[in-house]
């Protein structure tokens, strides 16, 4: 050993090895008389092989199957490569000739060793040998409870493999994520396969978070366990499918999901959205309206009849701000019905359809269907087309309240949007009564955040006005804690409540542009959604950067 080691001491350490039935190489580690790096310097030096460092070895990139595993195991062995008859091996004692001859045999390659310290390689041979379902349950915990979880499927299917629907480790790990994403407050779970890996992200707050890398031999048996309960077509891989699933928790509580599956390069995606109906039933102060924003959409849904209309960006709430709408309006006299694509809030007492173009049933053909429903209030998933615009405005000048919603940035602009899509102007400015944008902003951690000082030059250029600029507030900054998401936890709503005056109604009659409209109302007392934005800075909710960054146009 270079004069590193006295013979004696080598020999001592020899009959240990053999006694314990363990490897010399790992008993001399393990005695401390000689470091894995020295040793590995030294064996590569004297067996003229190239010294490797196993820290810098990504496991997910090594090759699959050209050894036994238990072979890897016995002898500490790891496969870097495959190169023509040849396997390129790591081992931290090339000396081994049993080692040599079992590989050789098993997979009738000869071997090129390359040096590896001992300490490493064990780590690497550990994590690589390691099965998927325990991979799983290093991610899960082997005190994770999960049969109180029952599937609820919405509908019948076909009788399925046991294998896919029984594979416990999958299962668990399933059931897992699943409960972690609710009790994280997460919006959506994406499962994501790629060529070397596998990844596991939720949306919190509206941002995405990766949660776990579970082995990447699960990903099969992952999608099938999901459509299995989702009710998808489990042999169908090539298309997109959309599923629902219901999950019970407990004896009196039940989480919906909505399903949808993608074919990528290697895998299906799946991104599970979990749909909460008890959000449309907080009420409209929890939805982060200001008092004379709300007391302006209270007195809109009021109406008998007219066209009420959500709009922003998707993601950004508004179909839980309708149904919030819905759960106010629905009374045991009120006949309410509803068209989306799909349903995703069950709300008890409203007739709720989903659209499906594919068997015909568009947004307007259910639109004409509830017209001879007798309806008193009608809320439509998403103007998209002139057909779907033209009825429901109609609906709304026939004695119908119509709600529904517009993908435009900000109130003004949804006006302009009606008559690009050819609605004429006096049937917009004689139907549409109020116009509400909406953006979610992230909401400060309110245990960890810390008030800052900014430059009056930054403030003004936000938007805020001079006369807003004094003493009695301070902006917030977020610091992180254990109770939140880097700072933020939870989201709060930026409103823009344009109610469409007389004035306002001139203007579209007048072909006006958006500009003079934003102007319009903005005279009437109107907030943009910057200035929305900016209130909530001064009241310590969000953050700055935040309101600039949901709030750029």
């Amino acid at each position: 050993m270079t004069g590193k080691l006295e013979q004696k001491f080598a020999e001592e350490i020899y009959r240990k090895a053999k006694a314990n039935r363990s490897s010399f190489i790992a008993e001399l580690t393990g005695s401390g008389a000689v470091s894995a790096a020295d040793l590995a310097h030294t064996l590569s030096l004297a067996f003229a092989a190239p010294l490797i460092d196993l820290a810098a070895v990504d496991l997910n990139r090594l090759p699959k199957g050209l050894l036994d595993n238990k072979i890897c195991q016995d002898f500490r062995l790891v496969v870097l490569g495959k190169r023509q008859n040849r396997l390129i091996v790591a081992t931290a004692d090339p000396s081994d000739q049993q080692a040599t001859e079992r590989v050789k045999f098993s997979t009738q390659h000869n071997v090129d060793w390359v040096i590896a310290e001992y300490d490493k390689l064990l780590k690497l041979v550990s994590a690589n040998t390691a099965t998927a379902a325990e991979s799983i349950e290093n991610i899960v915990g082997s005190d994770f409870e999960f049969d109180e979880m029952v599937a609820e499927p919405a509908t019948d299917s076909a009788p399925l493999a046991a294998s896919e629907v029984d594979d416990a480790p999958v299962v668990k790990f399933l059931h897992k994520m699943l409960l972690d994403a609710f009790s994280m407050r997460a919006s959506d779970l994406h499962f994501e396969p790629y060529e070397h890996n596998y990844r596991v992200r939720f949306r919190i707050d509206g941002e995405l978070r990766e949660i776990a890398s579970p082995p990447i031999a699960i990903k099969d048996k992952l999608a099938s366990r999901i459509k299995v309960i989702s009710r998808m077509d489990i042999s169908e891989k090539r298309v997109p499918q959309d599923g629902k699933m219901k999950l019970k928790i407990g004896p009196d509580r039940v989480i919906d999901f909505r399903v949808s599956t993608l074919p990528t390069l290697f895998g299906e995606k799946i991104v599970i959205r979990i749909l909460d109906p008890g959000s449309a039933k907080l009420g409209i102060e929890s939805l982060g309206y200001e008092p004379e924003e709300r007391d302006r959409l209270v007195k809109a849904i009021g109406r008998p009849h007219g066209m009420i209309l959500v709009t922003g960006p998707t993601g950004s709430g508004k179909t839980v701000s309708l149904y919030t709408c819905l759960n106010m309006l629905n009374k045991p006299g009120v006949n309410i019905a509803t068209a989306e694509d799909p349903s995703e809030i069950n709300l008890p007492g409203v007739n709720q359809v989903n659209v499906n173009d594919k068997a015909g049933l568009t947004f307007a053909v259910a639109l004409k269907s509830f017209l001879r429903q007798d309806p008193d209030i009608i809320m439509v998933g998403e103007i998209r087309d002139l057909e779907t615009a033209d009825i429901a405005i109609k609906a709304a000048q026939t004695g119908h309240l119509v709600l529904s919603t517009l993908h435009t940035n900000d109130a003004p602009a949804t006006l302009v949007r009606l008559r690009n899509m050819g609605v004429p102007a006096f049937n917009v400015a004689s139907s549409v009564i109020l116009i509400t944008a909406q953006r979610l902003a992230r909401r400060l951690c309110p245990t960890c955040k810390k008030p800052t000082e900014l430059p009056d030059a930054t403030l003004l250029e936000a938007g805020f006005k001079p006369e807003e600029l004094d003493s009695s507030w301070k902006p917030y900054i977020p610091v992180g804690c254990n109770a939140c998401n880097n700072g933020y936890k939870g989201r709060v709503g930026l409103y823009q409540v344009m109610p469409i005056s007389e004035d306002i109604q001139r203007i579209i009659l007048r072909d006006g542009s958006s500009l003079e409209i934003s102007e319009q109302a903005a005279r009437e007392g109107v907030r943009t959604l910057r200035e929305a934005g900016l209130h909530k800075v001064k009241m310590g909710l969000t953050s700055l950067e935040e309101v600039l960054n949901v709030t750029n146009e």
